[in-house]
């Protein structure tokens, strides 16, 4: 009797134990006040025109800036100035780079570019962009170009650039790219 005694209260201890440890416990999650950014590894492509020795579209590695696409395009010509071209600017997959140009209104340049007066010369107006024209931005191809052309034909003028939202297959990391360069 004294060793099935024995032999019960060990069992009541090992089975005590396992449930000991297999209760569900509160955890303390403690999150990284200052989220780290992510660097992607890989490519950009653009397209650099303008005032360099050999226009035309150039492959960088991710995190590539203007001036990098612009010596990938042969440098600069002979007496050309990048102007207010932002040399520093990290280059988005799929944008154009116009070097030295002086746009017409509502003709697509590069993020950062601007009329001698200050004003918005290289944002691409939403209401005024042909299909061929919303192709140069970065992440647009011929059918979401089209989509936002229908989209404006069906609901009217954009009133906003948010509203670029609204358009099917424009997504939030989309409309985080596309906001620096339109305008309505």
């Amino acid at each position: 009797m004294r060793a099935l005694a024995v032999g019960l209260g060990a069992l009541l201890l090992v089975v005590g134990y396992w449930w000991w440890q297999g209760r569900m416990r509160p955890v303390l999650v403690v999150a990284d006040p200052v989220p780290t950014p992510t660097v992607i590894l890989g490519e950009v492509t653009v397209h650099v025109r303008g005032r360099v020795e050999e226009p035309g579209v150039v492959t960088l590695a991710s995190g590539s800036r203007v001036m990098d696409a612009i010596d990938a395009a042969g440098g600069l010509r002979p007496g050309a100035h990048a102007g207010d071209l932002n040399l520093a600017r990290v280059l988005v997959d799929g944008e154009q780079v116009a070097v030295g140009l002086r746009d017409r209104p509502g003709e697509f340049t590069t993020p950062g570019s601007s009329a001698p007066g200050g004003g918005d010369v290289g944002l691409l107006n939403l209401n005024a962009a042909t299909v061929q024209q919303l192709e140069a931005l970065p992440g647009i191809g011929p059918v979401l170009a089209q989509r936002i052309v229908q989209w404006r034909t069906d609901n009217g003028p954009f009133p906003d650039v948010e509203i670029l939202g609204e358009v099917s297959g424009i997504g939030d990391v989309l409309m985080e790219q596309l906001r620096p360069l339109v305008a309505v």
